[in-house]
């Protein structure tokens, strides 16, 4: 039970994801969605929502994985990340124009 604050971060961030398909991008901070436009808020929520869930996904599978072998959470997590920041930066650029 070490890694409580692995599974308890992973629900939070897959919430939040989860949120954010629905179309509630209100978590998103305000500068990250301030050039999204009104018809592409539903689009947008599902992919940033998309990279958010993979990611707290991960951390939960990553506490899982935890009870046999340590060693196999970066295999989950590391590529996960990668994949779940493409969509979020996917995103970004597509309908925000930019980062910021």
């Amino acid at each position: 039970m070490d890694h409580i604050a692995l599974l308890i971060l992973g629900i939070f961030i897959a919430i939040i994801g989860i949120v954010n398909i629905m179309g509630n991008i209100s978590t998103i901070h305000s500068y990250n969605r301030r050039k999204v436009r009104e018809e592409d808020i539903p689009k947008y929520g599902r992919a940033v929502g998309t990279g958010t869930l993979i990611i707290g996904v991960s951390l939960i599978a990553a506490f899982v994985t935890t009870f046999w072998s340590e060693t196999a959470m970066s295999f989950i997590v590391i590529p996960a990340l990668v994949i779940g920041l493409g969509f979020i930066l996917y995103a970004q650029f597509k309908y925000n124009k930019g980062i910021f």
